[in-house]
């Protein structure tokens, strides 16, 4: 049995009896009438998203304050360092200026005892691992999505953070109330049965553009390219693989399969989420999966282009995802459809403006069909996602986006990006997530790993290689 797959198994059977005996967050242990009561929250990763959406939903509550920033390249680092006491200084009294820690490593940050939690916004790549390693830790965790480059480390990110008891929440904002109370409203009529019986949906997601340069360049001074690469295979530097030097534009290596897959997971872990929400299969997955997908021939940035994914549930409901649909969640029932969609709002000023000004559409036209009661199912109600997490990291409650809801999420898309690229129907065991009699499926459903990097590596799990 190849290791990997010995620590998968390791982690459900052992984890609970031999990594956290003992963990409990800094801020559980602190008084609540303490001067120092209020959450410690660290950022890892400085980039478009942390800059632009998860660091100022953050500052704004009282009840944290945001201590240290990390990064592998230092002037982001720097400029994060900047962006929160400039916050401070500026919106709050003398009482909450912050010094901001500087970290070059984010290791060395989750070993501050003084961290309850933290943020992480780095590259699809460096999603489970640092996430992995903060629950090992104790710190909770929120962590941008997708939560994963492969089912498995996202399978072993979710246990450990299950058996961690580590509060954790994905960043799939569409079903907190801001910006957009229409998702859990589609959601509830979808699950209280006013469109009938669920029969299919469809998903509108973009695509990435070809191209980007591959001339290789000389690396900045201030980038740890090798952590920056960290367990994906050493290719050379060049800008447009990694992020701008100069501003917080969009990065190439969002387009980039070394690194990411593409807008199957890049927008399809938002709107599949929301799918499964109205479904109910939050839990599990589809049973089949087809695909087809195009493919660059030539160029640096490769993830996939033109595409159609066909899903089959066990509950009989077809999920077609497709980039000819228009950006959005339809769901198609027995007596009417719901269609929903952010509308015209963004997250970040470099999101791309897809065009679509509808944010709720149905074909009901009874209104007390489309009134909510005190009798029907309500959903998890959260006013904001980084709001809740913080919430829940006092409460010590689930968010309404936990890891393993999080995680199935992202698996659906990433056996659609299996499916691209393996020709035929592939069935899916949602149990045991293996594809049934197919090898070469399987084979993709993990990634090695480039020492020292990767989950294969970290200390804590090495004992159970």
């Amino acid at each position: 049995m190849k290791r990997r797959h010995l620590l998968k198994k390791s982690v459900a059977a052992a984890a609970g009896a031999t990594l956290f005996p003992s963990i409990v967050p800094a801020h559980v242990l602190r008084s609540e009438t303490a001067p120092s009561n209020k959450l410690n929250i660290a950022q890892i990763g400085f980039g478009r998203i942390a800059q632009g959406h998860d660091l100022p939903e953050t500052l704004k509550n009282d009840i944290a304050r945001v201590v240290a920033i990390c990064d592998v390249d230092s002037k982001r680092k720097e400029k994060g360092k900047a962006f929160i006491e400039d916050y401070y200084r500026t919106n709050s009294g003398s009482d909450r200026l912050v010094d901001v820690k500087m970290y070059d490593d984010y290791r060395e940050l989750l070993t501050d005892p003084e961290i309850d939690g933290v943020i992480i916004s780095t590259p699809d790549h460096w999603h489970a691992q640092p996430a992995i390693e903060a629950a090992l830790a104790g710190k909770d965790v929120y962590l941008q999505k997708p939560t994963s480059l492969t089912v498995e480390e996202g399978r072993m990110m979710s246990d450990i953070v299950h058996r961690s008891g580590v509060v954790f929440q994905l960043g799939s904002q569409q079903r907190s109330e801001a910006p957009w109370p229409q998702f859990r409203r589609a959601c509830e009529l979808v699950r209280n049965g006013r469109i009938g019986t669920v029969t299919k949906i469809e998903i509108g997601l973009p695509s990435d553009p070809a191209g980007g340069d591959k001339t290789p360049m000389e690396v900045p001074p201030n980038l740890n390219y090798e952590m920056w690469l960290g367990s994906t295979p050493y290719v050379p530097y060049t800008e447009e693989r990694v992020h701008p030097q100069d501003d917080f534009s969009r990065p190439g290596w969002l387009r980039c399969e070394q690194f990411g897959a593409g807008m199957i997971t890049g927008w399809g872990v938002h709107h599949i989420d929301i799918a499964h929400w109205g479904m109910g299969t939050e839990f599990t997955g589809p049973v089949e999966v087809e695909a087809t997908a195009k493919f660059p021939d030539e160029g640096l940035w490769n993830v996939h282009g033109p595409y159609h994914v066909v899903a089959k549930y066990a509950n009989g409901v077809e999920m077609i995802v497709d980039g000819d649909f228009p950006n959005g969640i339809h769901f198609y029932g027995t007596e009417g459809d719901i269609f929903v969609s952010r509308g015209s709002q963004g997250v970040t000023a470099s999101d791309p403006n897809f065009g679509n000004s509808d944010a709720f559409k149905t074909s009901l036209t009874d209104k007390e069909r489309l009134r909510l009661t005190d009798q029907d199912l309500r959903l998890y109600a959260s006013p904001e996602q980084h709001r809740n997490w913080l919430d829940c990291m006092k409460s010590r409650q689930l968010t309404i986006s936990p890891a393993e809801v999080a995680h199935r999420s992202c698996s659906a898309c990433l056996i659609a990006h299996i499916a691209m690229k393996v020709p035929g129907k592939l069935r899916w065991d949602p149990v045991t997530e293996r594809f049934r009699d197919n090898d070469a499926a399987n084979r993709m459903l993990a990634r090695s790993q480039r020492f020292p990097y990767g989950y294969e590596n970290v200390p804590a799990l090495a004992g159970m290689g």
